[in-house]
This record gives structure tokens, sequence and C-alpha cells, in this order.
């Protein structure tokens, strides 16, 4: 029983020890056990990667050099990766406001 308990005690320290890394290598490394900030940042930032690729792609489509197909995609990924942290903003905003409303 007690070799049990080690090995899952030694699983779980070997698992919070790993590191998530994005796929955006400009980025922090972001840990299993890294705060709520260092995720929102890491959307944020990959949000704003998407835009700028889903812009680049529509200059290249303008001048016809861009596949349409990869432009179609990059925006929308950038489309729905706005959409993520709008919602998570406006769940952040409005967790902060319920705080504020608590009795002391």
């Amino acid at each position: 029983m007690v070799n049990d308990v080690s090995k899952a005690l030694s699983a779980y320290q070997a698992a919070v020890s790993r590191q998530v890394l994005p796929s955006d290598s400009q980025t922090d490394p972001v840990s299993p056990a890294g705060s709520f900030a260092s995720m929102v940042k890491t959307a944020v930032l990959q949000a704003e990667q998407d835009n700028k690729e889903a812009e680049v792609l529509s200059m290249k489509a303008v001048k016809g050099t861009a596949d349409m197909q990869e432009v179609v995609m990059a925006v929308s990924n950038a489309e729905v990766a706005l959409q993520t942290v709008v919602a998570v903003r406006d769940k952040v905003v409005s967790a902060y406001q319920e705080i504020m409303q608590m009795p002391i």
C-alpha cells in the first residue's frame, strides 16, 4: 500500500514538473500548474499571431499570390481565437462583478 502511494506521489510530481509548450515559440512556456494570468496571456498572444497571419495572407490574396483556401483558414482561425479571448474576458468581468456584489 505504501509503495502504491509513493508511486502515485512521484507520478504527480513528475506531471507537475513537465511543461506544455504553446505552438508559438516566442511565448513563455506554460506549465500545467501555471497561473491563470499566464494562460490568458498565451491565448491573447496566440490570437494576435493568428490575426497577423490572417492579415498577411489577406494582403497576398489581394495581390493574387495566395491560395484562397489558406486565406479562408487563416481568417477563420483568427476569428475563433478572437472570439475565445473575448468570451474569457467577458466571463472574468462577470465573475469580478459578482464578487464585488457579495456582502462582506
